[in-house]
């Protein structure tokens, strides 16, 4: 006889069924996360399922959002530990992003599949300015710019970032050509000179 299921708290079964949706996109792909999926490999019921996401897309952005938010506080972390220079920040901004990028890509599995979502647009949004105010916070100190010209460079450089990432995560970078890369991209970006 199967043993009973183990009952937790609402909260604690949402973890549970997140983590089990991350250990389904990075074995089969974003296309295989769906909530039938997702109740089978928790060991629950469908409707336990349909209680939590309600639908794949309700799912896939609150995978979404998990993930983006662990990857905001590791590199958040990875600040506060940083010596305060222009080159140290940049080189922990950089090798944070990186070892997420690398350690979590079922985020770019995720958004991929909810690409044209218009809740993922709006969520996506809110990520890229989430990500640009963290970086152009904590490189204002060693920036000669405004602080709104500093954010302007940093939407690009993350937008660098992420073509980096690709590489990186296609073996066509290694890890320390991608930090190295991103680095210099960012201090290049604290240059007011290029403004005038």
């Amino acid at each position: 006889m199967a043993a009973a299921p183990t009952r937790l708290s609402k909260q604690a079964r949402r973890e549970q069924l997140l983590d089990t949706a991350v250990a389904i996109v990075r074995t089969r792909g974003a296309d295989g996360l769906t909530l039938v999926t997702l109740a089978e490999e928790a060991g629950v019921s469908r409707p336990i399922a349909y209680d939590h996401f309600a639908t794949r897309p309700g799912l896939l952005l609150a995978l979404h959002q998990r993930l983006d938010d662990r990857h905001r506080a590791a590199i958040t972390q990875a600040l506060r530990d940083a010596e305060p220079s222009a080159g140290e920040v940049a080189r922990v901004i950089s090798a944070a992003y990186f070892a997420c990028a690398t350690d979590m890509p079922e985020l770019g599995a995720v958004s991929a599949a909810l690409k044209g979502n218009p809740e993922m647009e709006a969520v996506q949004r809110e990520s890229t300015d989430g990500y640009t105010d963290l970086m152009a916070a904590a490189l204002l100190p060693y920036s000669g710019l405004a602080p709104q010209a500093l954010r302007l460079r940093c939407v690009g450089v993350l937008g660098a970032a992420e073509a980096i990432a690709a590489e990186l995560n296609g073996e066509r970078a290694t890890d320390g050509e991608a930090v190295t890369a991103l680095t210099g991209l960012i201090l290049g970006s604290l240059d007011a000179g290029a403004d005038r």
